[in-house]
């Protein structure tokens, strides 16, 4: 089944990315900094993959005057969203689907977290494309998933090293391992230099790394 359709996993989401994703919180702040360095007062910055809420509310806390249009595939997710949002939702808009279901902007900015690394490698180009073709020009896109080097042995090292950090957050040995066979399996892992070179062919300039948590990386670039 898929987790994001389950509603009992959904319901245990938000508890999950701090304890498997390194330094997530610290990832989100320097999310919403970046993207405040270009974004207006009264900006409106676009949220791929916006399920489950947690960006969206980092957002809405730090910057009072933002708005927000988040996607999620998930109906599932987008209702975890809204209830994560709380009094804070009736600034954001959600739209269930994918990049193709988002408004045309033009955006201040766009974030997607955790995300990237569920598209296929085309899919993933296509994405980033249709990003960049919803922003202001000079607007931030800030993008955060696993992304691992993978020469010899390596790609094996760093899920190694993925499965022991999700245990040393105090998930069981056995969920580890699962979770890092169908990382394995079922992702579309690249490695840093292809994320991003998929970012600067789609014609974001000054592409930057500004986080790097083990298999996790983060990288900033502008329209």
């Amino acid at each position: 089944m898929d987790p994001f359709s389950d509603s009992q996993a959904v319901a245990r989401y938000t508890e999950g990315p701090p304890r498997i994703v390194p330094g997530y919180e610290g990832m989100q702040r320097m999310t919403t900094l970046l993207l405040a360095e270009r974004v207006p007062e009264d900006g409106r910055v676009l949220v791929l993959g916006a399920g489950g809420g947690l960006e969206l509310k980092a957002f809405a806390q730090a910057q009072p005057g933002w708005t927000f249009d988040g996607v999620d595939p998930a109906p599932e997710m987008l209702k975890l969203a809204e209830q994560v949002l709380g009094p804070l939702a009736s600034r954001a808009t959600l739209h269930q689907g994918y990049i193709d279901d988002a408004p045309t902007g033009p955006f201040d900015a766009a974030t997607c977290l955790l995300t990237l690394h569920f598209l296929t490698l085309e899919e993933r180009r296509r994405t980033v494309a249709e990003v960049h073709r919803r922003l202001k020009p000079g607007a931030p896109f800030v993008v955060a998933h696993l992304s691992i080097p993978q020469g010899e042995g390596e790609r094996a090292l760093w899920l190694s090293r993925y499965a022991a950090f999700v245990v040393s957050s105090g998930i069981d040995h056995d969920k580890a391992a699962a979770a890092r066979a169908a990382i394995d399996t079922q992702l579309t892992l690249l490695t840093p230099e292809q994320d991003e070179a998929i970012l600067r062919e789609a014609g974001f300039s000054n592409v930057s790394l500004f986080y790097a948590g083990f298999t996790f990386r983060g990288w900033v670039g502008y329209a």
